[in-house]
C-alpha cells in the first residue's frame, strides 16, 4: 500500500477514530515513569527508554511477558504498574500542541469519533479528562473490552460497529504500528502520525494510507474543507 505524507481527500470521513497515547496524549514521560517504578521496586532488570517505547500500543500483561515468564508476577508487575500510573498521571501528561483543538473542531463539525485504545479504562478516563476532551467521544474501545487487543482488528470492528459506520467510511489515526496493523486488517483508511514514539521508519514499514509529520496535515485530511471553528463554551 502506498504512504503519502500528505493527499488531502476531497471528502470527510463518515467517523473518525483515534488512538489516545502517543497520538492525542504526550505520556512518554507518565509511561517511562512507571516501568521504571515497577523495575525498580520489584528488582528486575532495567530496560532502555528504546526498549520500553517499541512496545507502545502493546497490552501492559504483553509487554512484561517479554521480560519475565512468571504469569502471576506478570499480573503483579502490571498492577504495580497500573497503581503508579494512576497516581502519577496528571503531572506527567500533556496535550499535543494543536491536536486537541482539531478534535474539538471534528466534534463541532459533527464527525461521529472514537477512542481505540490498549489503555485501561480507568487511565483512558483520565487521559481524556486531561485533554479536555471527554464529551467528543461517542464510544471509548480499551484494553477492558476485548479479547484479542492491537494489532488485531478487534478493537477497531469494535468501535465501528458501535459507531454504525462502515469501515469503507472511517479512518484509524495512530502513532504505533499497531495501530497502522489494526486499522489495515479491519479495512478503514490508516493515518500515521509521527511525533508518538514510532520512527518515521517504522510506520512507512507498516504501510499506513497516509503519513503526517504535523497537526495541520492531519487537519487537512480530516476537515480537508471545514476551517478551525471556536471551542465549545
Amino acid at each position: 500500500m502506498p504512504v503519502t505524507c500528505y493527499t488531502p481527500p476531497m471528502t470527510r470521513f463518515d467517523a473518525v477514530l483515534f488512538d489516545l497515547d502517543g497520538t492525542l496524549l504526550d505520556s512518554v514521560p507518565l509511561i517511562l515513569s512507571s516501568y521504571r517504578h515497577v523495575f525498580t521496586e520489584h528488582g528486575l532488570p532495567p530496560r532502555t527508554d528504546a526498549e520500553v517505547l517499541a512496545g507502545l500500543g502493546t497490552p501492559l500483561e504483553a509487554m512484561f511477558e517479554r521480560w519475565v515468564d512468571d504469569p502471576a508476577l506478570v499480573q503483579t508487575l502490571a498492577d504495580a504498574y497500573i497503581e503508579h500510573n494512576l497516581a502519577v498521571h496528571d503531572g506527567l501528561v500533556r496535550p499535543f500542541p494543536g491536536v486537541s483543538e482539531l478534535v474539538r473542531d471534528l466534534h463541532v463539525a459533527g464527525i461521529p469519533m472514537a477512542i481505540v485504545t490498549s489503555k485501561r479504562r480507568r487511565g483512558t478516563e483520565m487521559g481524556l479528562a486531561a485533554l479536555g476532551l471527554a464529551d467528543c467521544f461517542s464510544v471509548v474501545v480499551t484494553a477492558d473490552d476485548v479479547s484479542r487487543p492491537k494489532p488485531d482488528p478487534e478493537p477497531v470492528q469494535q468501535a465501528l460497529e458501535a459507531l454504525g459506520v462502515p469501515a469503507a467510511s472511517a479512518v484509524f489515526v495512530g502513532d504505533a504500528t499497531h495501530d497502522v496493523h489494526a486499522g489495515r486488517a479491519a479495512e478503514v483508511v490508516t493515518i500515521a502520525v509521527t511525533w508518538g514514539a514510532a520512527s518515521e521508519a517504522q510506520l512507512v514499514e507498516s504501510g499506513p494510507t497516509h503519513l503526517v509529520r504535523d497537526v495541520g496535515a492531519l487537519r487537512g485530511i480530516l476537515l480537508p474543507s471545514v476551517p478551525s471553528l471556536p471551542d465549545i463554551k
